[in-house]
């Protein structure tokens, strides 16, 4: 049986304890990190894979909504918190379920049953009698990924974002006014940016596409900055950005 891997993030103990059991009492479901704080969870997200995030609201430093808005591919998620108030926000960000605190093990049963259901169902809200319409797509000017640098995470608009370069273990994210020096790897980045508007053209380097003020058959220039495109991705390069040009003119 293939498991769901679970992420809980919650900044109360006894809370993380509670989903921890509960977890553990079902043999479809694995725990595979228990986080304090949206920080924490981050990095949990880049060394593992996650299918479902037990995410608490009220947290420090980064609330869980915006912690989960941060995310350009998230996984499925059910909001554990101890506030009704945020339930109509948690549903519109796509949430398989909102479950109050205290959290009996039938409510979530219930709610995992949602997720284990065919992929049908599986996207499915624990909606109000009447059904929401659907949330819109968030607008590409509005999305954002949070980057750690400097001890802090650092919200960085994605239509700000020029180019990124892999520093080995570290990636920099150039902007037109900062660069932000952040640990992770350029693949892991590469994973949660919109490929309609980032491409990779070297081991080292993502480009914005909209960015871009001339290009070559070896390199692309991106302000005053000229980056060279990778031999073995010179063909997917050149393609993207000719019909990226068509479709501009």
């Amino acid at each position: 049986m293939n498991k769901i891997r679970c992420m809980i993030v919650d900044d109360e103990p006894l809370a993380l304890d509670v989903l921890e059991t509960f977890i553990q009492r079902l043999d479809n479901l694995e725990l595979a990190c228990r986080c304090n704080n949206a920080v924490e969870a981050y990095s949990c997200l880049q060394t593992e894979h996650i299918d479902l995030l037990f995410l608490d609201i009220q947290m420090p430093k980064l609330t869980g909504i915006d912690f989960l808005k941060s995310l350009a591919h998230p996984p499925k998620v059910i909001f554990t918190t101890a506030y009704r108030d945020y339930a109509v926000e948690g549903f519109e960000l796509n949430a398989v379920d909102y479950l109050l605190k205290p959290i009996a093990f039938e409510r979530f049963l219930k709610a995992v049953s949602k997720v284990s259901a065919p992929e049908a169902q599986q996207t499915a809200l624990a909606a109000p009698t009447a059904a929401a319409p659907a949330a819109a797509p968030p607008d590409y000017k509005d999305a954002f990924i949070y980057l750690k640098a400097d001890k802090k995470m650092v919200k960085v608009m994605l239509s700000d974002i020029l180019y990124i370069e892999s520093l080995k273990d570290y990636i920099r994210v150039k902007t037109e006014t900062k660069e932000i020096i952040s640990y992770q790897k350029i693949s892991f980045l590469e994973e949660k940016l919109p490929p309609e508007k980032f491409l990779r053209i070297h081991r080292s380097f993502i480009i914005a596409l909209d960015k871009v003020q001339a290009f070559s058959a070896s390199a692309v220039d991106i302000g005053k900055t000229e980056i060279p495109i990778g031999r073995f991705y010179k063909n997917e390069v050149l393609q993207v950005l000719n019909q990226n040009n068509l479709l501009e003119n």
